[in-house]
């Protein structure tokens, strides 16, 4: 598997990301995860869909509690055309108790733990710590990626300004707008 350094940092150390880089304009790699419930979910289950996808190392962990209920507050202002997912290695049956906890309904909270499918598809393991690393993926309806943030410290949220001014300028771009 293909390794790459110098694009993220845990505690200031640097780590390696396995997996390919993905880039803006690449046709979105499928993949194959969980949700809450044990069933499969693919990229083609939010066909013709804007994603906005999220990849946390762990829910139970500050950083990654903050930014998932940020997204979800984000996703009741974003139209039906949109879909928020957070993706992370945690086991589903924590992430379901997670998601009733911190009342999370709007984004769609996967697990990855069984196959790392998505981790290897997008380029998002972390080597040395075995989860994932903090990055942002934006697909559009046509299942182009259109943004991509790779958040530089896994310790430090994404700059949620960027993610929405990204997912506005590709709802501003569709046929009829």
């Amino acid at each position: 598997m293909q390794e790459r350094t110098g694009i993220v940092t845990s505690r200031g150390n640097p780590v390696t990301l396995l997996g390919p880089e993905i880039r803006v304009g690449d046709k979105a790699p499928d993949f194959r995860v969980v949700d809450n419930g044990m069933a499969p979910v693919t990229l083609a289950d939010f066909k013709e869909k804007i994603k906005i996808i999220s990849t946390v190392p762990s829910l139970d962990t500050p950083v990654c509690d903050r930014e998932t209920r940020r997204f979800n507050e984000e996703a009741a202002r974003l139209p039906g055309s949109v879909v928020v997912l957070t993706v992370s290695l945690d086991l589903p049956f924590a992430q379901k108790r997670w998601c009733g906890a911190a009342g999370v309904d709007r984004v769609k909270v996967l697990s990855d733990y069984q196959d790392r499918s998505f981790a290897a598809a997008y380029g998002v393991l972390i080597k040395e710590l075995k989860l994932l690393s903090r990055s942002v993926f934006i697909i559009d309806e046509k299942d182009v990626v259109r943004y991509i943030q790779h958040v530089r410290e896994t310790g430090t949220e994404p700059d949620y300004d960027a993610v929405l001014g990204a997912v506005k300028g590709v709802l501003e771009s569709l046929p009829g707008r």
